[in-house]
């Protein structure tokens, strides 16, 4: 599968605070190089003009509705009739399959300080979505179906990055699965820049998994 001149890119900058999203559409390919025009803030709707070196998250579907992922880096830009930037464009075995449900949840561990009432754990998840987690309990909790809690989960980035999201919580099951207690979480009160530190990582997560499925000699 490659990507098609005419394409239309949606851009979303990785590592950073802000919540931005770009449009742009493909207009030259060669290699691993995809030449795109300049690119509009969805928001804004002005012009942007990408730092080389900028890394984003880029998103675009297929002619039959499918829709992908990768990640990409502004190498450069290259004057002519229509100004272009340069993107480099990873091998197609690697772009990500979107989900068509809402949030994607990845099977990974993940650490979580949870606090309920006077009552303070460090947990890990086994799993993670932008919508809620899966906690393997350790001993007894006092924390019950339907309690409020307040997370704390640090996302490690490849680049070494920490993110913590802080959030308000609802336990919404605790059940026995493989020997294992497990409780349920759903993420009631994160905002945009936490969902999009979760989605990312939860697609870096995704992207490595890839990898090493391609690679596993590499892993």
């Amino acid at each position: 599968m490659e990507i098609k001149i005419g394409t239309q890119l949606q851009l979303e900058p990785t590592y950073t605070e802000r919540v931005e999203k770009f449009r742009c559409k493909v207009v030259e390919q060669q290699d691993h190089i995809l030449y795109i025009d300049y690119p509009i803030n969805m928001a804004t709707k002005k012009t942007a003009f990408l730092i080389d070196g900028s890394e984003f998250r880029a998103t675009f579907r297929t002619e039959d509705k499918q829709s992908f992922a990768f990640n990409t880096e502004v190498i450069g830009r290259k004057a002519g009739h229509i100004p272009m930037i340069m993107l480099h464009c990873p091998k197609p075995e690697e772009f990500i399959k979107i989900q068509r449900r809402e949030y994607v949840r990845v099977e990974t561990p993940v650490d979580v300080a949870v606090q309920f009432k006077d009552h303070k754990y460090q947990l890990v998840a086994s799993d993670i979505s932008a919508g809620g987690l899966a906690l393997i309990l350790k001993g007894e909790v006092a924390f019950n179906d339907g309690d409020e809690v307040k997370l704390t989960v640090a996302l490690p980035f490849a680049n070494g990055d920490v993110k913590y999201v802080i959030t308000e919580a609802t336990v919404v099951r605790i059940f026995e699965k493989d020997s294992k207690r497990i409780a349920t979480i759903q993420l009631t009160d994160s905002d945009d820049v936490d969902q999009q530190h979760i989605v990312r990582f939860c697609f870096e997560r995704q992207l490595g998994n890839r990898r090493k499925e391609l690679n596993p000699f590499n892993a």
